[in-house]
């Protein structure tokens, strides 16, 4: 162990001692049954007065001193505070938009009043301004599963109350009965979430793809709660193929993370052999496959090894699903993404692909871990499965694997399949995939125009997170989510969606949405990681940019980049890397 390793576990121990214990009037036993949070708690000032039911001035009073910071604390003497005057005719409300997608609740701080009873008020969370109006149920499908977005409170006589655990951006709040009139000093958005450093960069004079990478990273930060979520509105629960995307995020932003390994344990342990993981075969794969770049990124041996008992078992049951023609027959949910979902033909192409990375995987851990014999087994697999290559495929999100199992020509595929119709039947999710699949096929500036096109579609929408879904047509027609909806203008949040995600349902911070944070960290910047985290290989590819700068993340501390183009179109490169990190060019 280095200087800086053992200086990086006493800080952390340090940490530990101070923050993550009980005051010394608990006992060790009362220890032994407290879970302790690592997570953080900011209160945000609303940034904006979206919507408010009255503008007569008789039931809404002082509204905008809800947008001046205060400190949370009531007091006897407060002036001038926002008031809700409701009759039996008009029960006001008011919509607040906090600026960003968030998790956590809200807190609400009250005056004095005549009456002591506490005050009925109806709390709706958005990440959309539509959701933040809408009612449960109807034709919009807007839910409280999962997480409760809309409900009735009471709130006290000079005092506060903290309610709500969701994903939002706006809130809207209306009193719930007659004849009240509610003084309201404070409603602070309780923003909950993981403190942590942005190590990785990525700067460049595009603009667009700048603010890109930084919403991708983003997102993922808001899903890295107790566990790393799918979503912090729905489902916020372990997915392990949405986690592949999100993992490579980690590795370009944040850099090792014990949320990675606490999230992947948790799924083995929730899904003893032989279950799939989520009852997906695929996101079985993906648990391995997410282990192998764990490990290549960080060279965490001893993680590994814990693996091994687990890993070797899942395998050769992996095995079992492969006839005689080399063709994958794998049992449970035969699935990919939503879009393919319908569509066989995609479904078994994209799995034939994942059988090969997987076993190709496998071969290369058993290596790393010393088994030869299983190194030789796994890898004799992958090259018969690549024996059978599917046929009839039309799809991007399975011709993007196939690519990447090298059972499709990258180039051929590029065109025929991945650059057809542009961005139209793009995933989200697979997005990541075809991005790697274009780089594979050297389309590097291709990739990075999908990337501003349809990732920044949703930008062009007011996403200050990726979403679960995205169809750029749809995209094209309708009004953004931070607005009331037009007349005769679409509503991306509630006139759209299929299979699991139609109308509000439809999550705005889906963290397998990420992906173009680790693409243009690994391609455009350049940092491709190998050798257990100990070998960087500096490729830049810039396309139409003028100059990337960028930091990343790795084992030693942090790697410094910058490349700068000429008139001629010679790219200049300056690296700055820690001691001890193998840098190639």
């Amino acid at each position: 162990m280095n200087k800086s390793h053992q200086i990086l576990l006493i800080l952390f121990f340090m940490q530990t001692a101070i923050f993550a214990q009980l005051p010394p009037v608990f006992g060790a036993t009362d220890e032994n049954r407290a879970s302790h949070s690592e997570m953080v708690r900011t209160y945000l000032t609303p940034n904006r007065i979206v919507w408010k039911s009255d503008d007569s001035g008789n039931h809404i009073k002082n509204e905008n001193t809800l947008l001046e910071k205060g400190n949370g604390q009531v007091a006897v003497n407060d002036q001038n505070l926002f008031r809700l005057i409701s009759t039996k005719d008009h029960k006001p409300g008011i919509m607040l938009d906090y600026g960003k997608e968030i998790h956590g609740g809200v807190k609400i701080s009250m005056g004095i009043r005549p009456s002591k009873t506490p005050l009925k008020l109806r709390i709706r969370f958005g990440e959309s301004v539509s959701e933040a109006m809408s009612d449960i149920g109807g034709k919009f499908n807007a839910t409280n599963e999962h997480s409760l977005r809309d409900f009735i409170v009471e709130v006290p006589w000079l005092g506060s109350v903290e309610i709500g655990e969701t994903g939002f951006r706006f809130i809207r709040i209306d009193v719930v009965e007659a004849d009240e009139n509610a003084p309201i000093k404070s409603v602070e958005a309780a923003f909950v979430y993981r403190d942590l450093e942005y190590v990785g960069s990525f700067e460049s004079n595009n603009k667009r793809l700048n603010d890109i990478w930084m919403t991708g990273a983003y997102t993922v930060h808001l899903n890295m709660q107790n566990y790393l979520w799918d979503g912090i509105k729905r489902d916020r629960l372990v997915w392990v193929g949405d986690m592949h995307p999100e993992v490579m995020t980690i590795n370009s932003v944040f850099g090792s993370n014990s949320i990675v390994p606490k999230s992947l344990d948790l799924a083995r342990d929730q899904h003893p052999l032989p279950q799939w993981m989520n009852t997906i075969s695929s996101y079985s794969m993906w648990w391995l496959l997410i282990h192998k770049d764990w490990y290549n990124y960080h060279g965490d041996l001893a993680y590994l090894k814990e693996q091994e008992t687990y890993m070797i078992a899942l395998l050769d049951q992996l095995s079992t699903f492969i006839d005689k023609d080399n063709k994958e027959i794998l049992n449970g949910g035969r699935f990919l993404d939503w879009p393919t979902s319908t569509d066989p033909k995609a479904v078994h192409a994209g799995l034939q692909a994942m059988m090969i990375m997987t076993f190709e995987a496998g071969s290369e851990m058993m290596e790393i871990l010393g088994k030869k014999d299983l190194c030789k087994k796994y890898e004799k697999i992958s090259k018969n499965l690549k024996k059978h290559t599917p046929e009839g495929n039309t799809s991007k999100q399975a011709a993007s694997l196939m690519v990447l199992a090298d059972l499709a020509k990258a180039k051929k595929i590029n065109v025929e399949v991945l650059k057809k119709n542009g961005v139209e039947n793009m995933s989200t999710f697979y997005g990541y995939y075809i991005l790697e699949a274009m780089a594979k096929a050297d389309d590097y500036q291709g990739a990075m125009n999908v990337i501003s096109e349809y990732w920044g579609g949703m930008l062009d929408l007011g996403a200050t997170t990726f979403w679960e879904d995205f169809n750029i047509a749809e995209g094209k027609i309708s009004g953004r989510i931070d607005e009331l909806p037009k007349q005769n203008v679409a509503d991306i949040h509630t006139d759209f969606g299929a299979f699991c995600y139609v109308g509000l349902r439809h999550s705005l911070a889906h963290g397998w949405a990420s992906g173009p944070t680790a693409w243009l960290s690994q391609y455009v910047l350049g940092v491709n990681v190998s050798d257990g985290g100990n070998t960087v290989t500096i490729k830049p590819h810039l396309g139409d940019l003028e100059f990337v700068n960028g930091t990343f993340p790795t084992k030693f501390g942090i790697l410094k980049i910058s490349h700068t183009k000429n008139k001629n179109g010679k790219v200049t490169t300056k690296i700055d890397a820690p001691e001890g990190l193998k840098v190639k060019q």
